[in-house]
């Protein structure tokens, strides 16, 4: 073999099979083979949202100005009678808040009312059950002492002390767990001493609610309570304090006759 038929390795032996050369692409065949299958980045999907929403906005943009082109291209007489229609449903809708607003000031009103009224009646039933017995109660006062060692002290006696204390302000009493009530009366000789039929004896202790400044010197007058007691040779001894509890209690009894009046 001469040295221009030397074997260089790259011609075709006899019997095997021919070499596939790749063909050079064209232009356009690179241009698509660029473009696709798509590479999308990250960078360029955000791009692409943005640009859709930027697309987005101008479109409802022209849509709100094509509906405010209707209104300016409207007559003027059409306006106004826009304007009127807007202006009577806003009077309409502040005559309602008007409307509303009076009837919640009503209710409060009677709300209130009913509450005051409420409140007063709880409080004449309270004066009423304390002047008739049937309530405890508790306030400034005296206690009056009468001991009787002597037995001397007559019912008679019992009964004007009573009457002066009621005569200086008291306004609930007890006399030895017996509460006093506007028909007290007592009874029996010295004793035996009887307050609405039922037996006390000395000391007679009487618990006072009142003012204390008129109620001490009510006892304590010339020739009154407390110099007539110690004439039956009784002691008296009369003590202010600032809280004198009155919880001797009777039964609400319903009168037989006498109905109210009240409508």
């Amino acid at each position: 073999m001469s040295n221009d038929e030397e074997f260089t390795g790259d011609r075709q032996q006899p019997g095997e099979r021919p070499v596939d050369v790749p063909k050079e692409l064209t232009g356009r065949q690179r241009l698509i083979a660029g473009v696709w299958p798509p590479r999308v980045t990250r960078a360029q999907l955000i791009v692409a949202v943005l640009l859709f929403v930027l697309g987005l906005g101008l479109a409802i943009q022209v849509r709100s100005n094509s509906d405010n082109s209707a209104l300016r291209g409207a007559r003027q007489e059409d306006l106004v009678r826009i304007l009127d229609e807007v202006d009577d449903r806003s009077q309409r809708l502040e005559d309602e808040k008007q409307r509303l607003e009076d009837q919640r000031t009503e209710l409060e009103n009677s709300s209130d009312q009913a509450e005051e009224a409420r409140k007063q009646t709880v409080e004449k039933e309270r004066q009423l059950g304390i002047l008739a017995g049937t309530v405890a109660a508790h306030g400034p006062g005296i206690t009056l002492t009468i001991n009787d060692p002597g037995e001397a002290v007559e019912a008679d006696k019992l009964l004007d002390a009573l009457q002066e204390l009621r005569a200086a302000g008291a306004e609930a009493i007890e006399v030895n767990g017996v509460r006093v009530v506007a028909n007290t009366y007592f009874s029996g000789d010295g004793g035996a001493i009887k307050v609405d039929g039922r037996k006390i004896s000395a000391p007679y202790v009487f618990k006072v609610i009142g003012k204390p400044q008129d109620l001490e010197p009510a006892l304590n007058i010339p020739g009154g309570v407390v110099q007539t007691l110690e004439k039956e040779q009784a002691t008296v001894h009369v003590s202010q304090a600032e809280d004198i509890v009155v919880n001797a209690l009777r039964p609400a009894e319903r009168p037989d006759y006498a109905r109210s009046s009240a409508q």
